[in-house]
């Protein structure tokens, strides 16, 4: 491989997130006025998890000691299916944003004139903007090859199913039947799985 083209491929994991949190944030505008939001210590139960886990796979390893230790071996295949994994994540939270449209919100949302969405992504997964970002998360740490990886992603886990109970609960009382029979017909997170 070129020595020229190693870094760059190196970057590409980096780059893909950073094209992503770009869409995220530019991307919020024109959204249904919120009718009601989570407190900020709701937030920091599910936010903090994710900033950790987020800073595990940025941080330089030499911060991080063993866990920047390899789980597997490190080779170009594995950080391919990363990359490919880490792309099809985002770009599936991307379509899930895209397609729930002015319901959408980054903290856990109640939005006046709310709609149950039901279709596309949201067919089979009730949280698929999540499952997506789970998915990129996973890809990282394949990538990465360090234990860090691993601990990213059940830190990312445990603040993505702590984040969709709330969401679940407001749901439930919003829409009452109709949520309750979607959550029958559909996974939470991960299809087969939860």
């Amino acid at each position: 491989m070129s020595p020229l083209l190693r870094p760059l491929l190196q970057e590409l994991i980096p780059l893909l997130w950073l094209v992503w949190l770009l869409y995220w944030w530019f991307g919020a505008g024109r959204l249904k006025a919120v009718a009601r939001r989570e407190s900020r210590l709701q937030r920091a139960s599910h936010g903090i998890p994710l900033v950790l886990a987020a800073l595990l796979l940025v941080l330089p390893g030499h911060v991080l000691g063993a866990l920047a230790t390899p789980f597997i071996a490190r080779s170009w295949t594995g950080y391919g299916i990363g990359v490919a994994l880490v792309a099809l994540g985002l770009g599936y939270a991307v379509q899930a944003r895209r397609h729930l449209g002015a319901n959408w919100s980054g903290t856990v949302t109640l939005k006046q004139g709310h709609s149950l969405i039901r279709s596309g992504p949201y067919r089979h997964v009730r949280h698929p903007i999540y499952t997506g970002i789970l998915l990129a998360f996973v890809g990282s740490a394949l990538a990465l090859a360090e234990w860090r990886g691993v601990l990213a992603v059940l830190l990312a886990a445990v603040a993505l199913i702590i984040k969709l109970r709330r969401e679940e609960r407001w749901m439930l009382e919003r829409f009452g039947n109709d949520y309750a029979e979607y959550r029958k017909a559909s996974w939470a997170l991960l299809p087969g799985l939860y």
